[in-house]
């Protein structure tokens, strides 16, 4: 095959593919799919406006409502203020227009711009998220090939009776009791927010690990560990058993095929043959369902962020409902569906580079 690149299928079937072709045809699958997340942001935009404008309750009397004396009047200078005295689709067309033009408007409570408000949350979200799926990952795997490997066995029983009521507990049930049990009753981790408050830390990037490592200040890296243990293990214990159970298929799936009985016959080791075709026959279902999780993650930041105080994305979510801040709302909303999107997005094109019997689609 001087002209051709052999795709492998499955450990012992191939096809071939010209190389041209097979370049644009990955191309075009990063093309559509990296095109989808602008577009799918936008409807989350159009949708998140509408919900906020839904919700019950004035922010301009909320606003004003500590103050017994203030007049009508300037209760409408307050509205006019923040651009609350138009109509709805105008103020749709100018939060529009603001998204194009990067501008997502000011909080109605601080007056801080909601672009920098999310610069500094967003990556306190996505160092809980990506903790979080590492943790999720390594269990939900680890205990799978454990339960496949004893299939039958009281081991099997007790990991998929365990994995069945991991992800059928609320985030927040599992975060109340991590509190009460590490953080009360033992003692043992932090409770409360990301870092000491004894710890002075001006971010750079953001990222405390990053930071630290450009910072020299190493010191920051155990109490940020220490903080990020109890939402990341909250958020993995709930989503780690539903890995378990895919895994579990998925590899008694690979372990049933033909070429795996073929590999035996060759000689191949029980080890080789796991590590080297069960599991890599097994990475798809493993993969996307690892990839859905993170989204789902970014999701449940949310709640897991406002019980432990988290200064992420997800804290200011449940601020701006409560206080209806409109612009921070939904900013906070679209940040979270834009990285469910992208990263949505990346899982779809790992997938295609790990079998490429869906890039034929």
């Amino acid at each position: 095959m001087s002209t051709a690149e052999a795709v492998k299928l499955t450990p012992y079937e191939y096809t071939t593919v010209e190389p041209s072709g097979l370049q644009r045809l990955m191309g075009s699958a990063v093309v559509r799919r990296l095109l989808m997340v602008p577009v799918i942001g936008l409807v989350v935009a159009v949708i998140v406006f509408f919900v906020a404008h839904m919700l019950p309750g004035d922010p301009v009397d909320q606003l004003t409502s500590s103050d017994a004396g203030i007049t009508a009047e300037e209760i409408e200078g307050v509205r006019a203020s923040l651009g609350l005295d138009a109509s709805l689709p105008v103020q749709f067309w100018n939060y529009l227009t603001g998204i194009f033009t990067g501008d997502l408007g000011d909080s109605f409570y601080s007056g801080r711009s909601v672009a920098s408000s999310l610069a500094d949350a967003v990556p306190a979200t996505i160092e809980l998220a990506f903790a979080a799926v590492i943790l999720t990952t390594l269990m939900g795997i680890t205990t799978g090939i454990i339960a496949a490997r004893t299939k039958g066995s009281w081991v099997d029983s007790i990991i998929r009776v365990g994995s069945t009521i991991g992800f059928s507990l609320p985030w927040f049930v599992v975060a109340l009791v991590a509190i009460i049990v590490f953080g009360v009753e033992l003692g043992w981790l932090p409770i409360l927010g990301r870092l000491p408050s004894s710890i002075d830390y001006e971010p750079t990037t953001g990222f405390i690990l990053v930071d630290a490592v450009l910072q020299n200040n190493y010191g920051l890296i155990g109490p940020w560990l220490m903080h990020l243990i109890l939402p990341a293990f909250t958020l993995a214990a709930t989503s780690a058993g539903f890995l378990t159970r895919v895994t579990r298929a998925a590899f008694l799936d690979s372990r049933s095929q033909a070429f795996v009985r073929t590999a035996r016959m060759k000689g191949l080791s029980e080890r080789d043959i796991e590590v080297k075709h069960i599991l890599r026959n097994a990475s798809v279902p493993i993969l996307t369902t690892s990839g859905l999780q993170l989204g789902g993650l970014l999701g449940g930041a949310v709640i897991t962020e406002a019980v432990f105080s988290y200064p992420g994305v997800g804290s200011l979510l449940v601020e701006a409902v409560d206080r209806r801040d409109y612009f921070l709302l939904q900013g906070a909303a679209l940040a979270i569906a834009l990285l469910f999107t992208l990263v949505n997005a990346i899982v779809d094109l790992a997938m295609l580079s790990v079998d490429p019997r869906l890039r034929r689609g």
